[in-house]
């Protein structure tokens, strides 16, 4: 299998395969983001934003209704980010792959650190900075089981 057959597969299979690979992903993150510190936060940060209470007393369905359709909507938005990759590449390639993942790895890390974290009640510099780099390394973990998930699941679809 080469990954210039990636572009064979149309758009709308491909939209559900991210899908499918988003539900693996996140499943993996949850298990990262138990073992790392303030791991579990991001999605109580979402909620506090959401809510003004404070990250400890967000409300714990609002963080796990944001953390799981945030996930969902990040695989779709890999797969979006991929085939314009492709398209602007002009075929499926490494790089094409490589560069949504950075991308998209990018835009997960920096608008969390910019948008909500600053926003979320309760939370002093310390520990948004421990929270942000919990992020960082979560959002690494998600994109590296999202990635190769979407890639091989519509790879098997030639």
């Amino acid at each position: 299998m080469v990954l210039g057959e990636l572009s064979s597969v149309p758009a709308a299979l491909r939209f559900p395969v991210g899908l499918v690979s988003a539900i693996v992903a996140v499943l993996v993150m949850d298990q990262i983001m138990a073992r790392i510190p303030e791991g579990m936060t991001p999605p109580y940060v979402a909620a506090s934003v959401l809510t003004q209470l404070p990250v400890d007393d967000a409300p714990d369905r609002l963080a796990t209704v944001a953390h799981y359709l945030a996930g969902l909507g990040t695989g779709l938005l890999f797969t979006y980010f991929l085939l314009t990759t492709e398209w602007l590449l002009g075929e499926s390639s490494l790089l094409a792959v490589v560069a949504s993942a950075v991308v998209l790895y990018i835009l997960m890390v920096g608008f969390f650190v910019v948008v909500p974290l600053p926003r979320a009640v309760g939370v002093d510099d310390s520990r948004r900075s421990a929270i942000g780099r919990g992020w960082a390394l979560s959002a690494a973990g998600y994109l590296a089981v999202l990635v190769p998930v979407s890639v091989g699941l519509t790879l098997a679809l030639v």
